[in-house]
């Protein structure tokens, strides 16, 4: 028997494309604009997302019979706040100059619109198990966007990927830089973020019309 149905499959598989967060619902827009001008923050903002979104989805699934619907609010905020919490000590404790790099963009993570979203959803009206694949599969596609973006920033900006050169040294003009190639400064700021998403956008659609809305 395999491990994973065909709908569970969907669960994890459809956000990392035709459904993805970001790019299909456009949600949890802002912290793909603000923390993407380097990839190592882009990983662990995904990472971090992919903690929270799979643990919360699994612990309001398991209080969905017992939450009264007129503080189920409260109680996902509560739920998605404690997370976050453990979250930023753990940076703070084992990432500390990564946890000042994210700021208060960790913090944010309660408010970001996929994990209420996707507890509102799916986990109030779903299984533990079911809820936890939903989870990592919108968590997965919205990281998947986040490094993608963040990779094209920081080589293209700093010509660089995860602090390593890798077009090489800009002063000593090795590399690339020897035939006159300069980094592109726009692409450190948050609109060139919204540009990149946006291509990327154009990009999927332009490979699956099914997505694309009729006027």
């Amino acid at each position: 028997m395999a491990l994973l149905s065909k709908k569970d499959t969907g669960l994890i598989l459809d956000p990392l494309a035709d459904n993805n967060p970001i790019t299909i619902q456009v949600l949890g827009i802002c912290s793909a604009l603000a923390i993407t001008a380097e990839l190592k923050a882009s990983i662990v903002m995904a990472i971090s997302v992919l903690f929270v979104l799979g643990l919360g989805n699994v612990v309001i699934s398991l209080m969905r019979n017992i939450i009264p619907s007129k503080i189920r609010i409260i109680v996902q905020l509560v739920v998605v706040a404690a997370l976050v919490i453990i979250v930023d000590q753990v940076l703070k404790a084992f990432a500390y100059e990564l946890s000042k790099t994210l700021s208060v963009f960790v913090g944010l993570i309660i408010t970001n619109c996929i994990i209420m979203g996707r507890f509102e959803a799916f986990a109030l009206g779903n299984g533990p198990w079911k809820s936890f694949l939903d989870g990592i599969g919108n968590a997965a596609g919205y990281g998947l966007i986040l490094v993608i973006v963040g990779f094209f920033r920081e080589l293209l900006g700093s010509g660089t990927l995860l602090g390593f050169k890798v077009l090489g040294d800009p002063i000593a003009k090795t590399g690339i830089y020897a035939i006159g190639y300069e980094n592109n400064g726009f692409m450190l700021l948050s609109p060139m973020a919204l540009i990149v998403v946006g291509l990327i956008i154009w990009v999927q659609r332009s490979r699956n019309k099914a997505l694309i809305e009729e006027n």
